[in-house]
C-alpha cells in the first residue's frame, strides 16, 4: 500500500516534468505516460476508498461486536496479539461509537487467541480491557459499561502502539494528500492541453 502510494507520487512528479515535452515521438510517449499515470492513480484510489469504506467479512474469522454502554462517545482501538509471532501487536482503529451504538469487526485469529480493546475520550485513555478467544468458532460481544483499566502495564504498551499507529497514518495521509494534488495538477494540464489542441 505505502509502496504504491510512493510510486504514484513519483510517477505524478515525472508526469509534470514530461508535460514540457510536447512534440515528436518523445512527446507522444510522454503523453501516454501521463495518461497511464492518471488512469492508474484514479483507479487505485477509487478501489482503495471503496475497500476502506466497506465492512469486509473475513473467511474463518471471529466476529467482534463492541457496544458502547457509557454515556459518552468514545474512540475505540483494537489490538490483536499475534501469539505465533512472539506476541506481535497489530493495532486497528475501530472508530468512534456513540452511546448505545456498536461496531462490528471481523478478526483473523488463526495465529492469535487474544485481543485488547482501548477506548479514548479525547486524548485520554479511559478504557482498556484484555480478552481471550478460547473458542474461535464463537463470535464475541464486548459491552463497555465502565471506565476501567484492567492492566496498567499492558495499557501503557497499548498506548504506545496506538500512538505509533496514528503517527504512521498521519504520515500516510500527508502522502495521499500530495498524491491527490499532483493527480489534480496533471489532470488539469492534460485537459487544458487537449482543449487548446481542439481550439486550434
Amino acid at each position: 500500500m505505502v509502496f504504491i502510494i510512493f510510486v504514484i507520487f513519483w510517477a505524478c512528479v515525472l508526469s509534470l516534468v514530461f508535460f514540457k515535452i510536447k512534440s515528436g515521438r518523445k512527446g507522444k510517449w510522454a503523453k501516454l505516460f501521463r495518461i497511464t499515470t492518471i488512469i492508474f492513480s484514479i483507479s487505485f484510489f477509487t478501489y482503495w476508498f471503496i475497500k476502506k469504506s466497506a465492512v469486509g467479512f473475513v473467511d474463518n474469522s471471529v466476529g467482534l461486536q463492541v457496544v458502547n454502554k457509557l454515556p459518552q462517545t468514545l474512540d475505540f482501538y483494537l489490538i490483536k496479539v499475534d501469539t505465533a509471532k512472539n506476541g506481535n501487536l497489530e493495532p486497528k482503529h475501530i472508530g468512534k461509537i456513540r452511546p448505545e451504538y456498536y461496531r462490528i469487526e471481523y478478526l483473523k485469529m488463526d495465529q492469535s487467541d487474544e485481543y485488547w480493546i482501548i477506548g479514548y475520550l479525547g486524548k485520554n485513555m479511559v478504557y482498556f480491557s484484555q480478552h481471550a478467544v478460547p473458542n474461535k468458532n464463537i463470535d464475541q460481544i464486548v459491552e463497555v459499561q465502565n471506565y476501567i483499566n484492567q492492566s496498567v502495564k499492558l495499557s501503557g504498551t497499548a498506548r504506545k502502539q496506538v500512538d505509533a499507529y496514528n503517527y504512521d497514518n498521519s504520515k500516510l495521509g500527508i502522502w495521499i494528500s500530495l498524491d491527490f494534488l499532483l493527480i489534480f495538477l496533471n489532470l488539469a494540464l492534460l485537459l487544458r492541453k487537449n482543449r487548446d489542441v481542439n481550439n486550434e
